[in-house]
C-alpha cells in the first residue's frame, strides 16, 4: 500500500495525540479530595501534581486544524487507519475499510478521529500493519 498522505503528517498527528492524551482536566477548587493525607499546609490536592499536564485546547485545536487540511480521501485514510489500529478491520480487509472511510462526511470523521481516546495508538499500529514507522521521523523516535 502506498499512502496518501506524508509519512511525517501522520507522525506530527500521533506525536500530538499523545500530548492530548497526557493531559487531564483541571480539578475543581471546590471539590473535596478524597484523600486528606495528599493535601498541602493550604488544602490544596498534591496528589500527582507533578504529573498533571492540564488541558491545551491548542494541541487539540492543532491536530483539528491539520485534519481539517486534509483533502477527503487523505482523511478516510487517516480514518481507515485508525480503523486497522483499532481492529476494526484486518489489514487485508483495507479496501472495505477505505469505503467506508470514504462514505463517512468529513466532519464526521475528524470529529470521530478526535473523539478516539486511544487515537496515538490506533494510528500507529495501523501504520505498522503496513509496514510504516515513525521511528527517526521528527521527534518520534
Amino acid at each position: 500500500m502506498e499512502l496518501l498522505t506524508p509519512l511525517e503528517t501522520y507522525c506530527r498527528l500521533i506525536l500530538r495525540a499523545r500530548e492530548m492524551e497526557a493531559q487531564v482536566p483541571a480539578q475543581d477548587p471546590d471539590e473535596d479530595p478524597d484523600n486528606v493525607d495528599d493535601l498541602d499546609d493550604e488544602g490544596e490536592d498534591q496528589s500527582l501534581s507533578v504529573l498533571s499536564d492540564e488541558l491545551n485546547t491548542g494541541v487539540e485545536e492543532e491536530m483539528r486544524a491539520t485534519l481539517d487540511d486534509l483533502a477527503d480521501d487523505q482523511l478516510a485514510e487517516t480514518l481507515a487507519l485508525a480503523w486497522v489500529g483499532r481492529g476494526t478491520f484486518d489489514a487485508s480487509e483495507w479496501e472495505d475499510a477505505m469505503a467506508e472511510a470514504n462514505d463517512t462526511d468529513p466532519e464526521s470523521a475528524i470529529d470521530e478521529l478526535m473523539d478516539m481516546p486511544l487515537l496515538a495508538s490506533y494510528l500507529d499500529a495501523g501504520l505498522a500493519a503496513f509496514d510504516f514507522s515513525c521511528e527517526g521521523i521528527g521527534q518520534i523516535d
